[in-house]
């Protein structure tokens, strides 16, 4: 039988909690691990959230001209070739992070991914655009290509309709130059650094 041992700890003066569940542990494994916690998340949020894209930048596609990791880096130079502020260009690099293992969620996915460290303007946009998306499939059998008209008079409603319209629907173009993930690393690295938030709401 194959001997399981522990995984190694992130940095080596760190302590392994030496019990079997949570409900065994104490205060001071808790203060413990929470301190060592805050440190991990800090250094490697961004990292793992950029491994999320990377794993898929070899992937095939099910139809579409390009995989869904040329998509996103496509949308993300797309929206950084018009000048927008490095929040929206990292939040159009994973809008559709999750497209593949959560398809019918995959807004929400990456919401509640980014939702910590940006606009409530970017976290509506980014749980919405997949039914304002469905404005644009003209011959799609059986959808409701109006499903979008319910939020007409929210005030988030022309951001997210403009943000699918220019840098969503149409970054699918096998010709087109993406930028290289490695321009836009600084940038999830730093969203990443701020001040996390309560998700959907600004940072005031």
């Amino acid at each position: 039988m194959t001997q399981h041992q522990r995984s190694p700890l992130f940095r080596d003066e760190w302590e392994y909690i030496e019990k079997p569940a949570l409900e065994d542990f104490r205060s001071d494994d808790w203060q413990r691990l929470n301190s060592q916690r805050a440190v991990y998340v800090a250094e490697e949020q961004a990292r793992q959230a950029l491994r999320l894209l990377i794993t898929s930048a070899d992937d095939t596609t099910f139809g579409y001209q390009i995989n869904n990791y040329r998509h996103c880096l496509q949308s993300a130079s797309m929206i950084m070739e018009a000048g927008f502020d490095e929040e929206s260009i990292v939040v159009a690099l994973f809008h559709d992070v999750g497209f593949t293992v959560c398809p019918d969620a995959h807004g929400a996915f990456a919401a509640e991914l980014l939702g910590a460290y940006i606009s409530e303007a970017n976290y509506w946009m980014l749980r919405h655009h997949a039914a304002f998306q469905l404005h644009h499939c003209h011959q799609y059998p059986g959808i409701d290509r109006g499903a979008r008209d319910r939020w007409r008079d929210h005030p988030h409603f022309q951001w997210t309709a403009e943000f699918v319209e220019k840098y969503d629907q149409n970054a699918i173009q096998p010709d087109y130059r993406e930028i290289s993930l490695d321009t836009f690393e600084p940038m999830v690295q730093r969203l990443f650094a701020k001040s996390p938030h309560p998700i959907g709401q600004e940072q005031k």
